[in-house]
């Protein structure tokens, strides 16, 4: 067909003003529609925060061995300080594998429908762990085998704290069977709960460091294990004294120092977090052992070594849950109710109601670790720690009522699992002569 050329210009303008049109609506499009978003960066391991978890780890573990070791065996009498001492160290080897094999997996693990209450069996034996895995990528940025060693410490001291409300009493064998079972039965689930997912940590349970799932669940435990086996041979008629207190003051100095570790190393970041929960755990563990000392003063007309050393660690023990949560004048005030209360309770409570905790494991562990938590919900400062915004007592007495129940109840039953396997005493007479050497063979010059 013949086409006018006056047609073909116009057909070729129009074609080019159509491109032009399509090009501009296109030009358009594009500066409207929104950017896509950038791909989000590969965590990285965070060298500054693996350096202090590396160190906080190390603090924490010599908390046990030897600082725990150290201050129990010096409260006992000569004749039993082995056995104390050997306490500590067997305990730190049990723990040890039985947190690689099935604690850490069963803390901080995925437990699918159980999740709530139980970690899950994923990570039994460390399964899928590599030298690449980091725990929480994106915020901490530490390896994990670094965060499991770093719970592994808190594991250890727990169980170990327990064995000063049965000093001089139980068998070696009760003691280990016990503390196997106690650690998956009643340590595992109950730090699942408040740091590994599960229900009271889901609740808004405020738990820095450990008030909940070491101190208040170790001294429940112990009071339930100084019940159930009963009063040492000799309670209240035989002296019981201390034979040598310098190596409890040797040991809670350890304790302070390595308490560092155990509440700015909570933080899981070498942060102003940590400093504040450094700052913190210094001026209570002060203000409490002086609140002791001068209560004791008072009451007793004298200021003892052994009160003041007691009075840090009440100190140590209560500021624990609110390390990262409330401010120095928080912690001081921390400090001095818990020197008050926790001598009352060592002191008078005990006595007065008669139970044989021999080194006051509840007195102040169990007594501080419930002092600390409620203080928690009442002056959790949001500038601190912006979780402090929703803490409130009552939360707080949700988490240490389901911590007590479950604690007591279990370790009741465990209890009289290892007595009907193995027993729980030495008979009259070993006891008597001393666990050292009917325990272990040995004596001390």
């Amino acid at each position: 067909m013949n086409i006018p050329s006056t047609l073909k210009t116009t057909g070729r303008a129009a074609a080019s003003l159509a491109l032009v049109a399509l090009s501009t609506a296109a030009a358009f499009a594009q500066e409207a529609a929104p950017a896509a978003a950038p791909a989000a960066p590969t965590p990285v391991l965070d060298t500054g925060n693996t350096a202090w978890m590396l160190t906080s780890t190390a603090l924490v573990l010599m908390m046990t061995i030897p600082g725990l070791a150290l201050f129990y065996g010096g409260m006992v009498r000569k004749k039993n300080v082995l056995a104390t001492i050997m306490q500590s160290f067997a305990i730190t080897c049990l723990v040890t594998v039985l947190w690689f094999m099935f604690g850490y997996s069963l803390a901080f693990s995925d437990g699918g429908g159980m999740n709530a209450y139980l970690g899950g069996f994923s990570k039994f034996f460390h399964h899928g762990i590599t030298v690449s895995t980091l725990w929480l990528p994106g915020v901490a940025n530490i390896p994990e085998f670094v965060f499991s060693m770093f719970q592994m410490t808190f594991a250890i001291i727990t169980p170990a704290l327990i064995a000063g409300a049965f000093a001089e009493r139980m068998k070696f064998s009760a003691l280990l069977l016990f503390m196997a079972l106690w650690l998956i039965c009643v340590y595992a689930p109950i730090a699942h709960w408040v740091w590994g997912g599960g229900f009271l940590g889901s609740a808004g349970v405020l738990d820095f460091a450990g008030g909940t799932v070491v101190h208040i669940n170790a001294g429940v435990a112990g009071l339930v294990c100084a019940l159930v086996l009963g009063k040492r041979e000799g309670y209240g008629t035989t002296n019981m004294a201390p034979h040598n207190l310098v190596y409890s003051v040797i040991g809670a100095s350890l304790l302070w120092v390595g308490w560092f570790g155990f509440n700015a190393g909570s933080e899981l970041a070498a942060d102003g977090l940590a400093g504040a929960a450094m700052m913190n755990t210094q001026v209570a563990t002060a203000a409490a052992a002086l609140a002791w000392m001068f209560a004791e003063w008072i009451v007793a007309k004298k200021p003892s070594v052994l009160g003041i050393i007691s009075g840090a660690v009440a100190g140590l023990v209560a500021v624990t849950p609110a390390s990262g949560f409330v401010n120095p004048t928080g912690a001081f005030i921390v400090g001095i109710i818990a020197g008050v209360v926790c001598y009352l309770s060592a002191v008078k409570l005990k006595h007065a109601l008669g139970y044989d905790d021999s080194l006051d494991a509840f007195g102040v562990h169990g007594v501080g670790g419930i002092v600390g938590a409620l203080l928690t919900g009442a002056l959790a400062d949001p500038a601190i720690n912006a979780l402090g915004k929703d803490a409130s007592v009552g939360k707080q007495l949700y988490g240490i009522v389901f911590t007590i129940l479950w604690t007591a109840i279990a370790t009741f039953v465990i209890l009289y699992i290892v007595k009907a396997l193995v027993g729980l005493r030495p008979s009259t007479q070993e006891e008597v002569e001393g666990l050292d050497v009917t325990q272990h063979g040995e004596v001390v010059p």
